[in-house]
């Protein structure tokens, strides 16, 4: 069995690829890293180490890699693959489709043998998304033809994969824990046997309670960290005020998502107390600057922060700490991140308002609006005056 996965960081040695591997596909890794490519295939093989006590070593082995750039490289690995992934980050999904789109032309014009593609990103609906940019390249007829043998299954995935300062340039820590959940009902042909993964027939609950929790969270933990001076996520959350307000947060999204999907509500609470656990691994210490990077996409109406607020009030639930991550999230001015400063640079050009409204659909006159506006008042304060800041419960 032959697996073809698009991008070799990271995410996609640690998490995907190490998976796949273990299922016993051949994995064939894409990256337009020429370096990364050498270095795959010169070896052959990597390390995935497990972020704790035991510091577990995980032997990855029997691994290549193909420049991304080499159409005809990709053509003959799509062509001849039983399965298709990605790891690439969202952003990157449209520029990676050209390229998947003529291997995929090329493929079902050859055979009709099934294949199935999975964006495995931090992304809702990511393979649907991938799925849009593929076939925008291909003319009527293949489209066709694609609709009938390749698959775009839509995935949750969960694992934290740190910032790496290793001497090997392969080697990738990751935490124990992962999850990947696949949607079942959008898989072309017989359900690829890989250990790890979780087929359900309706993946929409599981990518709002990994979304809405794990990235809420971590996102949450991130802004007041930064906020208050920490430089890492485990350092941050071992402030007890800023430990409550991201368990609070991930509360209130908690009871939004037991009355919106029907969760059972033990199990939840166990899930949020599990991920706070993950969040506090100091074998797996990550920048708080590096979670919150890219505000402007965590700040969308439908994403971790805003779109668990603005359902919250719906189902009658007040996402009091939501605002608070919010508020840390407008505050967050670090002068590396382009959408940070960006974010800084509206605030003083249009106001405050406009610049929540712009980013957020939130309007002024809205209870969440003020919400938003007493928290950040709040924070500004108690970072003006440290004594003023709680120890623990608001």
């Amino acid at each position: 069995m032959k697996a073809l996965h698009f991008g070799a960081g990271n995410i996609g040695r640690g998490f995907i690829g190490a998976l796949l591997n273990q299922a016993g596909y051949e994995v064939c890794f894409v990256d337009v890293v020429q370096e990364l490519v050498d270095e795959i295939n010169q070896r052959g093989e990597y390390i995935v180490e497990i972020a704790g006590p035991g510091h577990e070593n995980i032997k990855v082995s029997g691994v290549r890699a193909i420049n991304g750039l080499d159409q005809d490289a990709v053509t003959k690995e799509m062509i001849e693959a039983d399965l298709v992934t990605t790891a690439v980050g969202p952003n990157v999904l449209k520029q990676i489709a050209p390229a998947i789109a003529n291997g995929l032309a090329e493929r079902i014009n050859q055979h009709a043998q099934p294949l199935n593609i999975i964006a495995c990103e931090n992304v809702v609906g990511g393979s649907t998304l991938l799925k849009e940019y593929i076939h925008s390249h291909l003319n009527e007829a293949d489209r066709q033809k694609a609709a009938q043998i390749a698959g775009f299954p839509d995935a949750a995935v969960d694992r934290i994969v740190p910032l790496q300062n290793h001497e090997d340039k392969l080697r990738v820590t990751v935490e124990p824990f992962y999850e990947w959940v696949v949607d079942q009902d959008k898989i072309v042909g017989e359900l690829p046997r890989i250990e790890g993964i979780t087929y359900v027939r309706n993946l929409q609950p599981y990518i709002e309670r990994k979304l809405y929790t794990v990235n809420t969270g971590h996102a949450t933990a991130a802004y007041l960290g930064y906020h208050f001076g920490y430089k890492t996520i485990d350092e941050a959350l071992r402030d007890e005020y800023i430990r409550h307000v991201t368990g609070q947060a991930i509360m209130e999204t908690g009871r939004l998502l037991v009355a919106k999907h029907r969760f059972d509500p033990d199990r939840q609470e166990q899930y949020i107390h599990q991920i706070m656990e993950r969040f506090s691994n100091p074998y797996l210490s990550d920048e708080v600057t590096r979670i919150g990077r890219s505000p402007i996409r965590k700040l969308g109406p439908n994403d971790r922060l805003v779109g668990p607020a603005v359902q919250a009030e719906q189902y009658g639930i007040i996402p009091e700490h939501l605002c608070t991550g919010i508020a840390a999230a407008f505050l967050f001015d670090y002068d590396q991140d382009a959408e940070a400063v960006k974010i800084q640079a509206e605030i003083r050009e249009r106001g405050l308002a406009e610049t929540i409204r712009h980013y957020t659909n939130i309007e002024p006159h809205s209870s969440l609006f003020q919400f938003i506006s007493e928290k950040l008042e709040l924070l500004k304060e108690m970072k003006s005056s440290p004594s003023s800041k709680p120890s623990g419960r608001l």
